[in-house]
């Protein structure tokens, strides 16, 4: 049984909207399986999540990513292995925001990940399966998904291309792993990883970065349990489900002090 009083390994930093919020669990502890456990946990997601600036789904509005609270966290926190990251950049094509502008704000959050001293992994756009889309399911899936875009199918591949381009850069510059989506891994959607194929879309892409030395296990952690858990696919299950720090429902706003979520492998997530 593990402490609850015992110290973390390392802290860790995801950043992103659906796909993210979807495998959270799983992404945690695949992660885990290479840096270590247990784990600070922060954690800056949600459905159409936004980057840069306040997104609204349905009646719920969270704020930017380069907004919240993670960052504060992030800065005030005890020094410690930080293991990060970034995905599904590609939202902010669809509302509207040009690809320079989505570009400054990645490139802010690796700035301030790399002044943590975070070993980052990010995801590129999975341009292969945008491009093949034909243009009905593209507009169905944009008035399903993105309702108040007006983009056409030529502006966002346009616009994702350059994005795409720019976050090859951007790994190039800060000398990051960058991950490119194969479309057998995506769902009909061309923008989710297929719920079908999540575990083994996540743990391929976990391992690539251990082989490229990205991630690294602290040998002198007892980890051997939670490597049996992942591998066997029970992995640990939540003893609290994390909630975000600071949301408007239905134009009011609540809060909750983090972290706010926790797995039974004494790893704490913060929601923000």
């Amino acid at each position: 049984m593990h402490s609850r009083l015992q110290t973390p390994a390392n802290r860790i930093v995801l950043l992103g909207a659906s796909n993210l919020i979807f495998s959270l669990r799983m992404i945690i502890q695949l992660m885990q399986q290479h840096c270590g456990s247990p784990s600070e946990v922060l954690v800056a997601a949600g459905h159409g999540r936004s980057y840069g600036q306040n997104s609204l789904v349905l009646v719920r509005e969270l704020p930017g990513i380069v907004q919240c609270g993670l960052w504060r966290q992030l800065d005030s926190a005890r020094p410690m292995p930080v293991y990060a990251f970034l995905t599904d950049v590609g939202n902010d094509i669809l509302y509207g925001y040009s690809p320079d502008r989505i570009l400054s704000w990645v490139s802010w959050c690796i700035h301030q990940l790399h002044q943590s001293g975070a070993r980052i992994v990010m995801t590129n756009l999975p341009m292969a399966s945008v491009r093949a889309m034909s243009e009905r399911r593209f507009m169905l899936l944009r008035n399903i998904l993105f309702p108040t875009c007006r983009l056409s199918r030529d502006q966002i591949i346009e616009r994702a291309s350059t994005v795409y381009q720019g976050l090859h850069t951007l790994a190039e510059q800060h000398q990051l792993v960058l991950y490119e989506p194969k479309p057998e891994w995506m769902s009909i959607d061309g923008i989710h990883v297929s719920i079908w194929k999540r575990r083994t879309f996540y743990r391929q892409l976990f391992c690539s970065c251990a082989d490229s030395g990205q991630f690294l296990l602290d040998q002198t952690r007892q980890v051997s349990d939670l490597d049996g858990q992942v591998k066997d696919g029970s992995l640990s299950n939540w003893q609290r489900r994390p909630r975000f720090a600071v949301r408007r429902l239905f134009g009011k706003t609540q809060r909750a002090e983090q972290p706010s979520g926790s797995l039974e492998n004494n790893t704490t997530v913060a929601l923000y």
